[in-house]
């Protein structure tokens, strides 16, 4: 059942509106999928005329990738954090991250599978969460768009991999990885394993199919990571 109506719908108030519209787009994403999802989909959704999205929109591929940025964010706000560095051991918390990884890849992942016959939606959906840049290992701290126009774009979601990398260097600083680690390759391997266990089963699986690790595969990735694999590199 569609929830009631905000304020927005009954007071003129446009950016509540908007923000509406791409919270119930956003919600029938988590729900059902994109693929399908249509403008009449999402209007009868948010109760209102199908015309009504495209006075707050460009046009439907506009919603779709402002719902899909949405949709990553809350999926990303409703992971468990990161624990701070120093707490715990680099071993135990590199398991959380891969575990959160996986839970995060799990949801989201079928989202983009949905539109990939629709690359204007991905394009839009890569503007505005950062570029290339906010995807690569290399991306890390709290750095926004702050190009004109940005303030029109909500704010984008921090990704793994700039979460993950921005943890290492702050454990690198306090001594618990080596200081001549290359954390951003690092990362790039975890991000890459976590990647391999979720997306072939997305995309050569039927819709809905359980997704499921190897046992073991979070702490057994964590400890190959810290330990190496070199001769002599492993620590008793």
């Amino acid at each position: 059942m569609s929830p009631r109506k905000p304020a927005a719908l009954r007071n003129g108030d446009s950016q509540g509106l908007h923000e509406y519209l791409i919270a119930t787009a956003a919600r029938l994403i988590d729900q059902r999928g994109s693929a399908g999802l249509a403008v009449r989909d999402i209007a009868a959704e948010a109760r209102v005329a199908d015309g009504v999205l495209y006075n707050y929109f460009e046009d439907k591929e506009d919603l779709l990738a402002h719902a899909l940025l949405a949709h990553v964010g809350t999926v990303m706000a409703d992971a468990p954090h990161m624990p701070e560095a120093g707490t715990d051991t680099v071993a135990e918390n590199l398991g959380l991250f891969i575990d959160r990884g996986l839970a995060v890849l799990v949801r989201v992942t079928p989202a983009f599978a949905g539109l990939l016959s629709q690359p204007k939606v991905l394009s839009r959906f890569h503007a505005m969460a950062g570029g290339d840049a906010a995807f690569g290992a290399a991306a890390a701290g709290d750095s926004q768009d702050t190009s004109p126009g940005a303030s029109q774009v909500e704010p984008r979601p921090r990704a793994l991999p700039e979460i993950l990398s921005t943890y290492l260097r702050a454990e690198q600083r306090l001594g618990r990885i080596d200081a001549g680690a290359d954390v951003d390759a690092a990362a790039t391997l975890i991000i890459g394993a976590i990647h391999g266990q979720v997306l072939p089963r997305v995309l050569f699986n039927p819709p809905g199919s359980p997704i499921t690790t190897p046992p073991g595969f979070s702490s057994r990735l964590a400890e190959t990571i810290l330990s190496g694999i070199a001769p002599g590199s492993r620590h008793p």
